[in-house]
């Protein structure tokens, strides 16, 4: 389904938080793209990293000096077109291998890490920071951008909806990519995930108090795409 694209050029920051499966990677690569803006999925970055661990042949709960001396020697390059996501791990594209199951499963541990979740921050203002001097404007995506990464962007939208729904279409995304996905696996997955991400003693995950919080269950792309358009409006990022 193509979304319908902003009337104007976006200029600034929309900080797009909340949990997998709600659509936020959809419609922030949609809305960058239509928006004539950068794009940044944070995420992919924790992944990337995950992935850095286990080639490292570290458990996930390894120490945590052991996990940051490989977030540190990691060489991430992570691609800012909406239109090419990608993310290099030491001058490899591991876009598809950081969305399997291992990686998956993986990932919240090691982006509970707190030195971790410190030292990807920097790197991810940095990039934002290149993006905004190059483009105006960018969609930024994750789970703590409005809270912790980008308190002060000028509008911050967190993306929720049943954990039911959302592992309904995180398992359609992985047979889509040829992936096995048993639902109710997916669904515990989910739930794991959740708990894992809202429970961690560094940037949990919840909402900002400014954010507005959308609930997409039974929302079309369509219609998420219009409600970031019609707020982008009220805070003066389209032109």
């Amino acid at each position: 389904m193509t979304g319908r694209p902003p009337k104007g050029k976006l200029l600034g920051v929309v900080a797009m938080d909340g949990p997998s499966g709600t659509g936020k990677s959809t419609v922030s690569r949609r809305f960058a793209r239509d928006g004539g803006a950068a794009y940044l999925d944070t995420g992919a970055m924790y992944r990337a990293v995950t992935l850095a661990v286990l080639r490292a042949g570290l458990p996930a709960d390894a120490s945590t000096d052991a996990v940051l001396a490989v977030a540190r020697a990691a060489r991430l390059r992570s691609g800012t077109d909406p239109c090419a996501p990608h993310i290099e791990l030491d001058g490899e594209d591991v876009e598809a291998e950081i969305r399997g199951g291992e990686v998956t499963r993986a990932v919240s541990v090691v982006s509970a890490v707190p030195a971790v979740r410190r030292l990807l921050v920097q790197r991810q203002r940095d990039l934002i920071a290149d993006a905004l001097v190059e483009t105006g404007g960018a969609v930024v995506e994750g789970r703590d951008i409005g809270s912790v990464v980008l308190p002060d962007a000028p509008l911050k939208v967190y993306l929720t909806a049943p954990a039911e729904v959302r592992a309904a279409r995180r398992a359609a995304q992985d047979r889509k990519a040829g992936r096995i996905a048993d639902l109710d696996a997916v669904l515990a997955d989910v739930r794991r995930r959740d708990e894992l991400d809202s429970t961690r003693a560094t940037s949990p995950l919840h909402a900002a108090p400014d954010a507005v919080v959308l609930d997409t269950d039974g929302l079309s792309v369509d219609a998420v795409l219009a409600r970031l358009t019609e707020l982008s409006h009220e805070r003066g990022l389209l032109t």
